[in-house]
């Protein structure tokens, strides 16, 4: 009976870490169902965003609430740097389809954005460095002091807080995707770009909305999973790219419910490996999902799919 709670106990650890998980996808995958191209800066932007919130609350003169303000802040407008400087669209449309796919020409276009936007990565990683040296940097803290006992299972409120968080971004995120006109127009960019501009819808703008609105969601998934710990460290961007990355191409690159179920699976099975095999379990568990996942043959994802249509 014991080892039946103890495997349920990390089952519901796991949960909770994977809702975090899909939190910081959630951004990743939205802007590749806009783009159909992959943004490795995202882990960067919510780093800088997550360093200049450090940064504030070493001065001691900020509350937990400005910090978040800022934190959001610094994450859109990193965001949007990166729009402006990888991804901008071209001046001529000449590489797209009638549907908006790329076609001859293209390849080189999504491979200089690819690399750029791991340059740009390069560059804020950098910035948030030279701007705190240390390798540990205190972050307002919210972790709950008391667990919650649920019978024979133990639960942190501040954990739960997170994992709902997740739920209700990702759930109004698709439902206004698919019941808005604003979200109609979102998808129309995404999956007919050419067809969207005729009937007078504005890409370019459209695409600068989903870099800022994914820019918005990394700042929140930064401030939220770093008040748990309480501390921020140079590799917080790179376990951002990492954790959502696996997040969303476990759940369909490019669609926002299926973030929160890849990243509930990628969270239980990093629970149950590190159980049976500690720390390293759980790192190999992850980069074996990962290219468990490239292996395995999937339909793109996109943003004219987020509402489970």
């Amino acid at each position: 009976m014991g080892r039946v709670i103890d495997l349920l106990q990390t089952t519901l650890d796991g949960l909770l870490d994977g809702a975090s998980y899909a939190l910081v996808g959630l951004g990743l995958t939205l802007t590749f169902g806009t783009l159909r191209r992959l943004n490795l800066a995202h882990g960067a932007v919510a780093m800088i965003a997550a360093y200049a919130g450090a940064w504030l609350h070493g001065r001691g003169a900020v509350p937990a609430w400005g910090v978040a303000l800022a934190v959001v802040g610094v994450a859109v407008v990193a965001s949007l740097y990166v729009e402006w400087l990888c991804f901008a669209p071209a001046a001529d449309g000449a590489t797209l389809a009638r549907g908006g796919a790329p076609v001859a020409g293209a390849d080189a276009r999504e491979v200089v954005a690819l690399a750029s936007s791991f340059a740009v990565w390069m560059q804020l990683e950098q910035l948030g460095v030279h701007l705190l040296p240390r390798h540990l940097n205190a972050f307002p803290s919210l972790a709950a002091e008391t667990e919650w006992a649920l019978g024979p299972f133990a639960l942190r409120p501040d954990r739960l807080a997170l994992a709902l968080l997740a739920v209700v971004l990702t759930a109004g995120l698709a439902t206004w995707l698919a019941r808005t006109r604003g979200g109609l127009a979102w998808r129309a960019a995404a999956d007919q770009r050419v067809a969207a501009g005729l009937v007078g819808i504005g890409v370019p703008g459209v695409q600068r909305m989903a870099f800022a609105v994914a820019g918005a969601l990394a700042g929140v998934a930064a401030f939220a999973v770093l008040a748990v710990q309480g501390q921020v460290t140079p590799m917080f961007g790179m376990w951002v790219l990492t954790k959502g990355l696996v997040a969303a191409l476990l759940g369909g690159l490019g669609s926002v419910r299926g973030v929160l179920g890849g990243g509930l699976a990628l969270g239980v099975v990093e629970a149950h490996a590190q159980g049976l095999a500690g720390a390293l379990g759980r790192e190999f568990a992850t980069w074996a999902l990962l290219f468990a996942v490239l292996l395995v043959p999937r339909r793109r994802g996109g943003a004219g799919r987020a509402h489970g249509a």
